[in-house]
């Protein structure tokens, strides 16, 4: 202790200086997979569009108030299908797991498929170069398909793809394979199936058989998910935050992907860590810790400061 009380602010500045920029290189970045709740919200034909009321919006008592009110389907926009949705008996929405919510995110580029066959359905054979590509997919997982479809919303006749948007069956966009849905929720355990479309089964679907299907293994649907695009096939952790209502057989939902942890250290170059740093290397962390780390770096360094102020 002696030792580090002789620093001199020249050296306590050459410990804060690199640290603190180290931990601006290893904030993870966060992507936001939602669109947002308002007029242009996509719902399925017949069903009552959103509604958004002001109730207040003024000064009160010298300070600055606001309320609204607001009303929406379960269903439209960046939504979540429960198991119940298209299976009876099976968890409706407030009975979902939170554990269930969140889980290793993985994502399925079929844009090239969807450009030349708007009917196209997520293959078994998709799965398996993804898996060559980048390795077993995760129990667990969260399992996005991205076609590129999100770049149409929230334009009715570009997501229906139709002219007629309230006549579902000359829909035409994207989905899921029933064979593939099965396959993956018997071998991966996976915990949600997504969608940048309207819906998990393809547009032409004559019986949402991929709604059945995930309702039957108690797999939850993930739909119109914004910015697939900015994601990488794999190292993120996919968040699902759908309202928790009552009975309901799904609900919108915040959706937002947090990239994985480099595996590499991202501090400063080691020819300038400290010493005491190197023989004192924290345990590698798990996912969703690196805010204590860096709370921790911070609070041990003002202490550091205090102390050589003190002497």
């Amino acid at each position: 202790m002696m030792c580090w009380a002789a620093m001199t602010s020249s050296s306590i500045l050459w410990i804060i200086v690199p640290l603190l920029a180290s931990l601006v290189k290893c904030q993870r970045q966060v992507v936001d997979l939602t669109h947002a709740c308002s007029i242009d919200t996509l719902y399925w034909p017949g069903v009552p569009r959103f509604n958004f009321t002001i109730l207040e919006r003024r000064e009160v008592d010298n300070h600055w108030l606001e309320s609204n009110w607001f009303s929406t389907s379960e269903h439209g926009g960046t939504h979540l299908d429960a198991p119940s949705h298209f299976y009876r008996g099976h968890p409706r929405v407030h009975q979902i797991p939170p554990e269930r919510l969140v889980g290793p995110g993985v994502v399925i580029d079929i844009t090239s498929q969807a450009a030349s066959n708007p009917d196209y359905q997520v293959q078994l054979s998709d799965i398996t170069a993804w898996e060559l590509a980048h390795g077993r997919i995760p129990l667990g997982s969260v399992v996005m398909m991205n076609s590129n479809w999100g770049s149409r919303y929230p334009n009715r006749s570009l997501v229906f793809n139709t002219n007629t948007t309230e006549d579902p069956s000359t829909f035409r966009y994207p989905g899921w394979h029933v064979a593939t849905v099965n396959w993956l929720a018997t071998n991966r355990q996976v915990i949600i199936i997504g969608v940048d479309t309207p819906s998990t089964d393809f547009g032409r679907t004559p019986n949402f058989a991929v709604h059945q299907t995930l309702g039957r293994h108690n797999v939850s649907g993930l739909e119109n998910i914004a910015n697939l695009d900015k994601l990488p096939p794999r190292g993120m952790t996919v968040f699902v935050g759908v309202a928790k209502i009552l009975d309901g057989s799904g609900g919108p939902a915040r959706v937002f992907a947090m990239m994985d942890e480099p595996k590499t250290p991202c501090s400063c170059p080691r020819t300038q860590q400290p010493r005491f740093r190197q023989e004192r290397r924290p345990r590698p962390i798990q996912s969703g810790s690196s805010r204590n780390l860096q709370l921790t770096y911070i609070g041990f360094v003002g202490l550091l400061v205090l102390y050589n102020v003190q002497f």
